[in-house]
């Protein structure tokens, strides 16, 4: 079983056999219980649905990256 360091920024490198495995660049990652799982995200359209940007003004989408951003962070401070 391969180990991986996790750097100052908070990453980790896949090794590339299971990247390989996983068959896309984008994965889902949950916690359960003590462990973390990693899986993958094939079917982007609906991993990001909440996030698109049709017939939506700039002012909007502007609105919409803020509010990703702020739970992109307010999910970072629960795990401290």
């Amino acid at each position: 079983m391969p180990f991986a360091k996790i750097t100052k920024k908070g990453q980790v490198t896949i090794p590339v056999a299971f990247r390989k495995k996983l068959g896309t660049d984008v994965v889902r990652i949950e916690m359960e219980g003590d462990r973390v799982v990693i899986t993958p995200a094939r079917k982007l359209g609906g991993v990001f649905q909440k996030y698109a940007f049709r017939d939506r003004s700039i002012e909007e989408v502007m609105e919409l990256e803020k509010k990703a951003m702020e739970e992109a962070f307010a999910g970072e401070k629960e795990l401290s």
